[in-house]
């Protein structure tokens, strides 16, 4: 079992225990309330939980799976290549989840996006009055990452005088702001990243060699999307259940669609991906997208639809719902399926919302004391259709 995987059963067993311990017979109205809000709330945090994920089954993203669980439990500095839009920031989120540290602060910082007479000061912090414009003191991101996690992305754009420095700090575990002879302690695990070849930077005297012995203590590879096409259903998958939970429609792909994809080189990685399903929820919000619908260069080579591993999703039909066939708030003799009775008993209570709504959701949502955004969504899970919205 992964830890992901221990992690998931867990949580799943507290949200089990706690709510079966709330909940006696006769069910009352408000312990009842209470539960389902719980299961809805674990529901979210497992959805955001394996969002945050690799998500994929081939070899390369399982590989990284496995090296995340390697080097989670330790301090140990982490370096993550890999080429722009892999998804480096989502590992080493990923890492400090995993970790004792992930209670604490994970502070992101692109260091090639902060010019480098700035990047002293977001990293180390100020004085007062240390340079023009510095009118207050101003903690850096070593303090504010105090016990978590330092994210440093695109390492490979740091100017050289910043590596000296933050090698320092990586040896000695002190800095001292901008404008101050004051030593801090910091216990910040370092993670960074870059999509450079920093071995060839060397080489060329671009980058300090002490330094990325210092980061490169523990490796992890991010493979390009061209790489592991098999993945590419469960990202889009997870792309379109994401877009849902933004109260927003996304699509279908054909099998000749998606074939097309597969045999498509991404060169923007995932992140490429994840733009072409936004843009394709505006263009056919809802709707099913064919190799003829899909923009520009992605349809032009259309693959071959009849290898892929992979069932093309049909409509969603409305579910019909079966009653409980027991009095709700009497527990049967031979005992009963908890969650599939809750189940039943929101979905027969939603429908008598919308009944007397006239199926107009908002009126509905009102009535069961729940934001629309939430009705919503549970009107798509278990495949309700309301007469109008």
């Amino acid at each position: 079992m992964t830890l992901a995987d221990e992690n998931g059963r867990v949580l799943a067993e507290e949200l089990s225990e706690g709510a079966c311990a709330q909940l006696s017979f006769p069910v009352k109205h408000a312990d009842l309330t209470e539960v389902l809000r719980q299961i809805d709330e674990f529901r979210d945090r497992l959805t955001r939980r394996r969002a945050r994920r690799p998500a994929g089954q081939s070899e390369p993203i399982r590989q990284v799976r496995g090296l995340i669980e390697q080097v989670a439990p330790f301090d140990t500095n982490v370096l993550i290549l890999g080429e722009s839009g892999t998804g480096k920031e989502v590992v080493a989120r990923e890492v400090h989840n995993a970790s004792s540290r992930a209670e604490q602060p994970f502070v992101p910082v692109n260091c090639g996006a902060i010019p480098g007479e700035l990047l002293e000061s977001e990293l180390f912090g100020h004085e007062k009055g240390a340079f023009t414009g510095a009118i207050t003191a101003r903690k850096g991101r070593f303090e504010i990452a105090e016990g978590g996690t330092l994210f440093l992305d695109e390492i490979g754009d740091m100017p050289q005088p910043m590596q000296v420095k933050l090698l320092r700090v990586l040896q000695e575990r002190t800095f001292e702001r901008v404008g101050s002879n004051r030593p801090l302690e910091c216990n910040v695990r370092i993670i960074a990243a870059t999509h450079r070849n920093l071995e060839s930077m060397i080489a060329e005297g671009d980058f300090r060699e002490d330094l990325f012995y210092r980061l490169n203590v523990f490796p992890i590879e991010m493979p390009a999307l061209r790489d592991r096409h098999e993945d590419l259903p469960e990202l889009v998958r997870l792309m379109n259940a994401g877009m849902r939970e933004q109260d927003r429609p996304g699509v279908r792909l054909t099998r000749r669609a998606m074939a097309a994809l597969c045999a498509y080189e991404w060169p923007g990685n995932v992140r490429e991906l994840a733009n072409l399903m936004e843009r394709l929820a505006i263009i056919k919000p809802g709707g099913v997208v064919d190799l003829e619908d899909l923009p520009g260069r992605y349809g032009d080579n259309p693959g071959d639809p009849d290898s892929l591993q992979w069932e093309e999703p049909q409509a969603e039909a409305p579910a019909s719902v079966s009653l409980p066939t027991v009095d709700p708030m009497v527990l049967p003799e031979q005992g009963l399926d908890l969650r599939e009775h809750m189940a039943d008993m929101e979905q027969s209570l939603i429908r008598q919302a919308l009944e007397r709504t006239d199926g107009v959701v908002a009126q509905a949502a009102r009535l069961l004391q729940m934001r629309r955004t939430t009705l919503v969504e549970k009107l798509r899970k278990y495949g309700l259709q309301p007469e109008s919205s």
